[in-house]
């Protein structure tokens, strides 16, 4: 481990490759707050600059774009209730409302101590337990990651558990958006009505764009124009942004929310495909499930950001685990990683670690260094970003919206994403109106296909044996465990209404 840690240094501190792991940091963490970049398409933007570096020096660059990308997408789902990156929806839940309460600096201090001490732990989690951690991973087939994306699913009884048969229908609504396109298993098209831009299927970034950022401007529209003094005060209060990272006593409170959070992120990570995500939203509602105060979760509580941001930034370490022990990527931008590597020559696999641990000692110093420069270059980020907090809503309105057209347009260059998002947004104000919850039916629509795909090859492997799907001993523990979950709010409102009576 120490010479791991030795050898990482050594090669992120020369100055050529401490100037490009920065500049990855940088450019990742301004993708990460820009509408419609995802982490995956940030890794896919720097992908042509890594081509003409040596592959060590090209992959600790990437790793660096990669984490920062994640923090950087907690930025704007704070300050603007826009998640710059799919992982970063929880994080709007509770980090929105603090800023509007003119605690943005508080609220962007905890998602960036949280960030950086969940990729530390992932990254030294990677260093120590690689190998074992891959052959875990190793073990879970069709069935086993069926259940993990069901588990992540299981949070929706959580996510607004006073308004639970709505959140099910909003989730239910997410599924069957998420089965739009070409049959995962067979290629043909369904409910797509001769739409070429429904024939990908319904894309996630768009809708969540229009769910969270235009849903949100037709809200602020929608309010009185005329306002009282009180309500003056608060939007002076909110604009003003000051970086007032809280102090040593106020993270100590949330010491074991960071410590859980980053173990189940780089869990959840290390499984091939799950992804920061479904990390994000299970230890969000892990949190809310055991918090002594569930009911202030949503309204602005320091342990909803710590929970959505540790794990997020935690599950990019996780991914690598697969990726550099086995050759098998732990998510999109662990793809696109191995691909470069690729191409470079480099011979991805089991005997990597073991015939070139530079690889590794390279992954394993960039997210040391990314992980702790990220938060002086996110702080400087969220001060030019919060500036924009000072104009007027009549005009920051139509500037939100420009931004998701042309966040949801870059996408596949195609107004059909545009149009996309347009009707999202119009869908979700609508939502929000009737007490619907649109972070359900994200959830639904990110987790859909994966639970479908894998559903369907499990019962294809066993011959059409369902039962031989569930009583496998990993997806036993684990559907039981989502079934614990499920059941779990709808029997406690059934207490607590005899209580009452």
């Amino acid at each position: 481990m120490f010479d791991l840690f030795l050898s990482g240094l050594q090669i992120v501190l020369t100055p050529s490759t401490f100037l490009l792991i920065l500049a990855g940091t940088v450019v990742g963490v301004i993708f990460g707050a820009m509408p419609g970049v995802s982490a995956s398409m940030a890794v896919a933007l720097a992908l042509p600059f890594a081509y003409a570096m040596n592959p060590v020096i090209a992959i600790a660059f990437l790793v660096s774009v990669y984490c920062a990308s994640i923090t950087g997408g907690g930025i704007t789902a704070i300050l603007f209730k826009i998640p710059g990156t799919p992982s970063s929806a929880p994080t709007t839940f509770d980090g929105y409302p603090m800023a509007q309460r003119g605690e943005a600096g508080k609220a962007l201090g905890y998602s960036l101590v949280a960030s950086a001490f969940g990729g530390l732990v992932a990254a030294f989690a990677m260093a120590l337990v690689s190998p074992q951690l891959a052959s875990v991973a190793l073990k879970f087939g069709p069935s086993e990651l069926f259940a993990v994306s069901f588990l992540g699913l299981s949070v929706l009884s959580s996510l607004d558990s006073g308004n639970l048969i709505k959140t099910l229908i909003s989730g239910l609504l997410g599924l069957l958006l998420a089965c739009i396109g070409l049959d995962p298993m067979l290629g043909v098209p369904r409910l797509t009505w001769g739409s070429s831009t429904l024939s990908s299927g319904v894309e996630m970034i768009p809708v969540m764009i229009g769910l969270f950022a235009v849903t949100e401007v037709l809200k602020q529209t929608g309010k009185q124009k005329v306002k009282t003094e009180e309500e003056k005060e608060a939007d002076e209060k909110g604009t003003k942004f000051k970086t007032n990272i809280p102090g040593f006593k106020e993270f100590w409170k949330v010491k074991f929310v960071m410590i859980r959070s980053s173990i189940i992120g780089t869990i959840v990570g290390i499984l091939p495909g799950a992804g920061a995500t479904i990390a994000s939203f299970l230890s969000y509602t892990v949190e809310k499930k055991i918090s002594k105060h569930s009911d202030q979760f949503g309204t602005g509580i320091p342990d909803g950001i710590v929970a959505s941001e540790a794990a997020n930034n935690a599950a990019t370490g996780g991914s690598m685990v697969p990726l550099l022990s086995l050759g098998i990527p732990g998510g999109n931008a662990a793809a696109i990683m191995m691909s470069a590597l690729v191409l470079k020559g480099v011979q991805v696999g089991p005997l990597l670690v073991r015939t070139q641990p530079e690889y590794l000692a390279s992954v394993f110093g960039s997210m040391l260094i990314t992980n702790i420069i990220m938060v002086i270059v996110s702080l400087m980020v969220a001060r030019i970003f919060a500036k924009i907090l000072a104009i007027p809503y009549s005009i920051l309105g139509p500037v939100i919206i420009m931004l998701a057209m042309i966040g949801s347009f870059a996408l596949k260059n195609g107004t059909g994403d545009v149009i996309l998002m347009a009707f999202a947004g119009i869908l979700g104000y609508f939502f929000v109106k009737m007490k619907f919850t649109p972070a359900a039916l994200v959830l639904g629509l990110v987790l859909g296909q994966m639970c479908e795909s894998n559903l369907r090859r499990a019962y294809t492997l066993t011959n059409g044996n369902m039962v031989k799907v569930f009583t496998n001993p990993i997806t036993a523990v684990i559907m039981t465990a989502c079934v614990i979950m499920l059941v779990y709010p709808l029997i406690k409102g059934l207490l607590g209404k005899k209580k009452a009576e």
